[in-house]
């Protein structure tokens, strides 16, 4: 799946959109993702201008998105919105820095009545970035 394919998915637009490219996907179930980290990035000039670090908090959204796409290729979920409910047991393992290329893994545990358990793995080639287990409602509006 394409970033165009993406946008016709996702709500996002840059520069939050953290999705660049859908490599696997198996709908209600399974996503992978990429996020290529570049240099040009807007949160490199604040965090930190001499030591560029992605934001955690970063690397979860783009898991949640990845999460996101997996769920609203499902007819019922088709032009809703995903909002956070709760972020379990998040780590953070690796740094990312401009230049790695995050892969991004997510199996969706349960979808019921609108709300989505899944969880996310965030790798830069072998070595796990971080992980988390996320809930959102998907749902019209924000």
């Amino acid at each position: 799946m394409e970033n165009k394919d993406i946008r016709k998915i996702l709500p996002h637009r840059y520069p939050f959109l953290l999705v660049d490219r859908i490599i696997e996907i198996e709908e209600g179930k399974k996503a992978v993702g990429i996020k290529n980290v570049t240099a040009n990035e807007p949160f490199f000039q604040g965090h930190f201008p001499d030591n560029p670090i992605m934001p955690g908090v970063l690397i979860v959204e783009a898991l949640a998105q990845v999460a996101g796409i997996a769920v609203m290729n499902i007819e019922e979920f088709k032009g809703k919105l995903g909002l956070f409910t709760g972020i379990d047991k998040c780590r953070f393992k690796k740094v990312v820095r401009p230049g790695d290329q995050l892969v991004l893994e997510v199996l969706i545990d349960s979808i019921k009545m609108g709300l989505v358990k899944a969880k996310g793995v965030a790798k830069v080639g072998d070595e796990v970035a971080a992980t988390a287990e996320l809930m959102f409602i998907m749902t019209e509006e924000g």
